[in-house]
């Protein structure tokens, strides 16, 4: 019983170090921070037939943040769309091909940012620039959560952010099969960048 109420009281303590410490987030430094890849997960969300939403993701990304509050940032970053993923060969083969992505002819989405804003705190919480797919350029917004920053176990700092957009594809010339397949498309982007 005493072992029990140890493990408990343990527990509720461990858990409001944590909350205390996700309170305490402190804002990503300025300067300059490289996409790390391996912690950089970039996803969309399409309906499927009115039956279901369809998640995939893109397995190569990469880019860059220059974080500059007071003058202008930048963000920039690259998606290699032969490196689609939605858990099914067949189904990314034909992402792939000319019906969607059309890898081979427009291997790379590419989005530059125009401007970010900040808010009070000093935090990126949108990003407005020219995203660039299947050959066309669009002018999208990211609405922008910070998640947190700080030195890793490693001896760097990094940086982290969520980011959310909804696109049409029909905007960027992607029109196969509408009406089964939906026209707008969810993306969202977990971010994390190490600081250069």
């Amino acid at each position: 019983m005493k072992t029990q109420l140890k493990t408990t009281l343990g527990m509720i303590i461990l858990a409001g170090a944590l909350g205390t410490s996700a309170s305490w987030a402190e804002i990503a430094a300025p300067g300059k921070y490289k996409i790390d890849p391996a912690h950089t997960t970039v996803l969309f969300e399409v309906g499927h037939l009115g039956f279901s939403d369809l998640v995939g993701r893109f397995n190569d990304v990469g880019g860059s943040i220059d974080l500059k509050p007071n003058g202008k940032s930048k963000v920039m970053f690259e998606i290699k769309t032969a490196s689609v993923d939605t858990n099914h060969g067949k189904r990314d083969d034909h992402l792939r091909s000319p019906d969607f992505f059309n890898a081979k002819l427009y291997p790379v989405i590419r989005f530059n940012s125009k401007k970010v804003s900040y808010n009070k705190q000093g935090e990126p919480v949108k990003v407005t620039g020219d995203l660039t797919l299947h050959g066309k350029t669009r002018q999208v917004d990211l609405n922008v959560a910070p998640v947190g920053a700080g030195k890793d176990p490693w001896g760097g700092y990094r940086a982290g952010y969520k980011a959310e957009t909804v696109i049409k594809r029909s905007d960027f010339g992607m029109n196969f099969m509408q009406g089964g397949i939906g026209d707008d498309i969810k993306i969202v982007l977990n971010i994390e960048a190490t600081k250069l």
